[in-house]
């Protein structure tokens, strides 16, 4: 389970170490993408297992092809997307363009989010988390909504 938050350093050749306990749920090779949520201060990266997304991919298969909104998403998604292969010590090497997309340049936090790991600049998740110190009640009734 993808859980939890660990901050790791960014080394020279742009690699971000894996915690060892997300490497099995992630395995061997992920996706990098630009987030799927947020803009602005709140832009950071997206990492899934190879599970993830092609299960992913099964739903974008549903949108239809004239749903011109749609496309211009996925096309915006699959252009910035990567697959990266961790090494023997748990790094992947995430693009330069992700990494200015993201703002990481000495520091990335990442973040489990169950199925998926979001990678933060330092600067920006500290800043994030200033700005949202915790859920409001609005925010907990949208997710009860939801069904969670």
């Amino acid at each position: 389970m993808l859980i939890s938050s660990y901050e790791h350093a960014v080394d020279a050749k742009g690699r971000v170490f894996i915690p060892a306990k997300w490497r099995e749920d992630l395995g061997g090779t992920v996706i990098v993408m630009r987030g799927l949520t947020g803009s602005g201060e709140d832009k950071c990266l997206t990492c899934m297992s190879m599970e993830s997304w092609q299960e992913m991919l099964a739903k974008f298969k549903t949108v239809a092809m004239s749903d011109v909104a749609a496309q211009r998403a996925l096309r915006s998604l699959f252009a910035s997307a990567s697959d990266c292969d961790a090494d023997k010590q748990g790094r992947i090497l995430i693009s330069a363009s992700l990494r200015e997309y993201a703002g990481i340049e000495k520091d990335a936090v990442l973040v489990g989010m169950g199925n998926r790991v979001e990678i933060w600049s330092g600067e920006r998740w500290k800043e994030y988390c200033e700005r949202e110190d915790a859920p409001t009640d609005d925010v907990w009734e949208h997710l009860m909504g939801l069904g969670i």
